[in-house]
């Protein structure tokens, strides 16, 4: 993630990961604004780009071919990369409402989502067909009907709703790619039959007359059935019905028409079309409120009405930046003018593309190669991205819009007090804090519901006490995310020693800024970790929060365990097999996402298992009569299990193929991207026998990669070893795996033995 000292004034949020909003954050890549800071909302860390998704379903394209990493882009950017949807906007707080993480806040907003498809107009359509829109969410449901295709038995009859360009396009894609898979198989491609459906009277009317007719002949000849001039009336399994009161029998329906604006758009007071579209100004501005704007489909520009292309987004993702800088710069936005007329090259599946433009018209294998050029161009341009521009270190204000903000930058920056630890001010803290609800327990005496200068627990008879500490920095723009692992890390002693969190007291380092901005960023990051230690039954008692560089957080926790059931490191014994319950690789995962080289799918597996408590594992561990255990962290594996092996006596096997490894982690750590600790663990090598042998095994540097919030490593008897792997399986650590056994302690001073 991006460093900078600049105080941040200014927020702008961006909502969905759309043709236009990859465009903004490349252009504020390349020219940031001091003190203006974007956020990106987005459910899905990989877009797809309209232009190849029919390219895509043919075969011509793979899944990274044609999809923009957000992820990557965003942090190339210098922007927090929220994954979460949308759900709401609070015009009156300026308040972004989301699904699944605490409400978001606003300077300037920009909606670039797309369109929803309209299926509820139709009776059973939204039970029985497959939306094409939203197109983020089609390779998922695309997959799920090409998979459907392939394991059908005897004829298929496909049929699309939709004549417009996106609808010929896709059917003739799907054709061309389902009758190559058939054959591939050994099926009969004929068994295949394909309906294109629309109640207008001609397929892709927006278009001229010998497009029109280029297309008609392609779709005759390929063998699709053209129902035109009858709308669709109602959608059952496996039964299409039109209003002229014609029904069809078909295995699978897609869904290319009807789509419009989202249902929660309504709730914002926004001025909305008919279509439920935001009815913009030429600035790209709504009608309604000069602090929202509106590109893509979403947007419905009153004054320069333009048909639904990805073409439209993509012409104003310029614009669009540069007035969402005016306007954070308190400067008035220009006006966009969109050409009317705009060059289509719409493919036929087989590598063959139709090109139209106002009368203009063109079609063969040359348009299909110079569609291709343009394609791979305009993606090369966010998944080759150059080396960014040097800013200024220097607190800059001239992102503020009036004397009173300047003020406050400046006083945000500048004479910063070192004293009280650099507290962060009571007000902000209170305001922050008021809204969390940490869980109360009857053996807190005194903690949050009654603050002190300490909080004050009791020890119920026959437990003993657990206590440890952890502190790390932020190493992602997500402070809720970070609050999660960093809670969930801390947690991760305790659990591994058996015992029950009781209770958390937080220190945390927030850089310094403009109080609102202080105030969400704590906000967010404690809310993160509440929910955390809430389901873990831990509750918050207290903490300090100061300013520093960079955000950081940590806990110190206390636990409450039975003496006689302790998991200790040295409780390690011959014969016990090794069992690890998270797959490793967060480190150089990390270290590849800070120099853009990891994609955005793999930092979101990582993200997903270092969110994961550990919790019921340790609980499952015990009841299969695990006496040794640990948390994976900061040492790597090997690290840790010498840590077991040395106090136990024993020596112990590693099979390094039966290591669960996270996705992309083989990759970059093949690559040469380590994590800054990876040199410290790596002495630990002469820890292992015959070393050198095993030095080009490309899991041989993960066994070295420092985990953040990983897994538990514990022994099991031999006899309960394979139960208690499914078991674990069975409460959602899915990949936990038996990675290894423990032996007998030999003369040699290796403790550790690799095999494949």
């Amino acid at each position: 993630m991006k460093e900078t000292e600049q105080p941040v004034l200014r927020d702008i949020v961006l909502i969905g990961g759309g043709h236009s909003h990859v465009g903004v954050l490349k252009r504020f890549a390349m020219k940031p604004v001091p003190g203006v800071r974007l956020t990106l909302i987005c459910r899905d860390t990989h877009t797809p780009y309209s232009g190849m998704l029919p390219g895509y379903v043919a075969g011509h394209y793979s899944y990274d071919d044609c999809h923009i990493d957000l992820s990557k882009l965003a942090e190339f950017a210098g922007a927090r990369f929220y994954r979460d949807e949308a759900i709401g906007v609070d015009r009156n707080t300026k308040r972004i409402l989301c699904r699944g993480r605490p409400s978001v806040p606003y300077d300037l907003l920009s909606i670039n989502i797309g369109s929803t498809p309209r299926v509820n107009e139709v009776p059973g359509a939204s039970d029985h067909a497959v939306p094409v829109k939203p197109i983020n969410g089609f390779n998922q449901r695309w997959l799920s009907l090409l998979e459907r295709a392939e394991t059908h038995e005897g004829p298929l009859s496909v049929g699309v709703v939709g004549a417009g360009a996106g609808g010929v396009e896709l059917t003739l894609a799907m054709q061309h790619r389902l009758r190559k898979e058939y054959k591939t198989r050994g099926k009969d491609p004929d068994q295949l039959s394909f309906h294109l459906f629309d109640q207008a009277s001609e397929l892709l009317p927006t278009h001229n007359e010998r497009v029109r007719e280029a297309f008609s002949k392609t779709l005759r000849k390929r063998g699709v059935h053209l129902h035109l001039g009858s709308a669709v009336t109602r959608v059952e399994h496996g039964h299409l019905r039109t209003e002229n009161d014609h029904s069809f029998d078909l295995d699978e329906v897609l869904w290319v028409t009807r789509a419009g604006g989202p249902a929660w758009l309504r709730e914002t007071g926004l001025a909305l079309d008919d279509g439920g579209f935001i009815r913009c100004r030429d600035t790209l501005q709504s009608e309604t409120d000069d602090d929202v704007f509106a590109a893509g489909d979403i947007a419905n520009v009153v004054d320069h009405p333009r048909e639904k292309a990805g073409v439209f987004a993509v012409r104003q993702g310029p614009p669009l930046a540069d007035n969402l800088r005016r306007a954070a710069l308190g400067r008035q936005p220009k006006p966009f003018t969109p050409q009317k007329t705009w060059l289509a090259l719409i493919s036929t599946g087989d590598k063959y593309a139709i090109a139209s433009k106002g009368d203009r018209f063109a079609q063969g294998r040359l348009v299909w190669r110079w569609k291709d050029w343009i394609d791979r161009r305009f993606m090369k341009k966010f998944n080759e991205l150059p080396a960014m521009e040097e800013s200024s270190a220097l607190p800059d204000t001239s992102a503020a819009q009036n004397p009173e903000e300047a003020s406050q930058a400046i006083s945000a920056v500048a004479m910063r007090c070192g004293g009280c630890g650099a507290k962060v001010g009571s007000t902000v803290l209170s305001r922050a804090l008021g809204e969390l609800r940490p869980i109360e327990r009857d053996d807190i005496l005194v903690g949050l519901h009654a603050p002190d200068d300490a909080a004050v627990l009791t020890v119920p008879p026959g437990k003993a006490v657990v206590h440890t500490v952890d502190f790390f920095r932020a190493f992602i723009d997500d402070p809720y995310v970070f609050g999660k692992v960093a809670a969930n890390h801390s947690l991760g002693d305790v659990f591994a020693m058996g015992a029950e969190a009781q209770s958390a007291t937080a220190v945390a380092t927030v850089p310094y800024g403009i109080e609102s901005k202080v105030e969400d960023v704590v906000y967010q990051m404690m809310s993160g970790a509440v929910e955390v230690l809430n389901d873990a039954g831990c509750a918050l008692v207290g903490g300090h929060t100061g300013e520093g560089k960079e955000l950081a957080l940590g806990f110190a926790v206390n636990g409450l365990i039975d003496p006689a059931k302790v998991m200790s490191k040295g409780g390690l014994k011959a014969g016990d097999k090794l069992i690890l319950t998270k797959a490793i690789g967060t480190g150089t995962l990390f270290a590849a996402h800070a120099r853009l080289a990891a994609r955005g799918r793999w930092i979101d597996s990582a993200l997903a298992s270092m969110i994961q408590s550990n919790q019921e594992g340790a609980r499952c561990l015990l009841r299969y009569g695990a006496k040794a255990c640990t948390d994976v962290t900061g040492f790597g594996l090997l690290g840790h299990l010498v840590e077991m092996t040395r106090p136990s006596g024993v020596d112990a096997v590693l099979e390094l193929s039966a290591i669960p490894v996270l996705p992309g982690a083989e990759e970059t750590a093949a690559a040469g991207i380590l994590s800054s600790l990876q040199p410290a663990n790596i002495r630990l090598r002469r820890g292992i026998r015959d070393q050198a042998r095993w030095v080009d095994h490309p899991r041989y540097p993960l066994i070295f990669d420092p985990q953040t919030a990983g897994g538990l490593l514990a022994s099991v008897p031999a006899d309960q070893a394979e139960a208690c792997v499914a078991e674990l399986r069975s409460l959602g650590y899915p990949l936990t795996s038996i990675i290894g056994e423990v032996t007998e302690q030999g003369e040699a001073i290796e403790p550790i033995s690799l095999r494949d």
